[in-house]
């Protein structure tokens, strides 16, 4: 039945393991807003109809005599309440409860800047290097410290975001400038980017493929050119052999050919 109502209301495809949980959410609403739209179409029809000007040929001062209407507004605040604290609030909740520890998920460190995302992800060793906002300049987003050993296999990447099917990421999202947000409509994720602050969400993507990114806030006169940046979930196989391509070797000791 959901699956009916999904393709009436042409919901974009979903790629991520909560995201049907937030498509009954919105269909949810859509029955309300469906049902208020009759009622209150039936009940203006029938006003018109009622108070119609060859039945009422006096005014009458004295109005509503019946309170209807007033049953009709608590029913509806009733059923927005139940909306709010019986599907949103526990949806978030567990979402919430269920993150998983950055040591249990895939991290990716995600700096939106005008007009565009950068993307940063740790090499073999599964550490990033260390990182002080203080360090952050226009060739250096994310704030690296060079000289910190663990982050010598970190790598970046510019609206190029690559993540594999079937396990639990994390994203810890920032800005660069000013405020964005990281919406990626496939996986039912959107979050605030705000300068200063690491922010982390998370999903289950499972469903390979190639998504477009969005931003979901007005971050300037660039902010079409956002939607540049790309998603793509890998197999786990695939995933490694993109990161491997990407690492850089070690610099050469040059003592050692002495």
């Amino acid at each position: 039945m959901m699956d009916f109502f999904k393709s009436l209301l042409g919901l974009p495809v979903v790629a991520s393991e909560h995201g049907d949980r937030v498509d009954n959410f919105i269909i949810y609403i859509h029955f309300l807003m469906g049902a208020l739209f009759v009622i209150w179409i039936a009940y203006f029809a029938y006003v018109l109809w009622r108070f119609r000007a060859r039945r009422n040929r006096k005014a009458d001062y004295r109005g509503a005599r019946t309170h209807a209407s007033t049953y009709l507004e608590i029913t509806v605040a009733v059923v927005e309440t139940l909306l709010l604290f019986g599907f949103a609030i526990p949806l978030w909740a567990q979402l919430v409860d269920a993150a998983p520890k950055d040591s249990e998920a895939n991290v990716v460190r995600v700096m939106a800047q005008q007009f565009g995302w950068n993307f940063m992800y740790p090499g073999p060793d599964g550490e990033f290097g260390r990182q002080e906002f203080e360090l952050i300049t226009a060739a250096n987003p994310f704030g690296r410290d060079m000289e910190d050993p663990r982050g010598r296999d970190d790598f970046l990447t510019f609206n190029d975001l690559r993540i594999p099917k079937g396990e639990p990421t994390k994203f810890h999202i920032s800005s660069l400038d000013v405020v964005h947000s990281f919406k990626i409509i496939a996986l039912r994720v959107c979050q605030d980017a705000i300068p200063g602050l690491s922010i982390p969400t998370w999903c289950v993507p499972r469903k390979t493929g190639l998504y477009q990114i969005n931003c979901a806030q007005l971050c300037g006169n660039g902010h079409s050119e956002m939607t540049q940046g790309f998603m793509r979930v890998m197999e786990r196989e695939d995933f490694d052999a993109w990161v491997a391509g990407n690492i850089a070797p070690p610099p050469v000791d040059a003592g050692a050919f002495e």
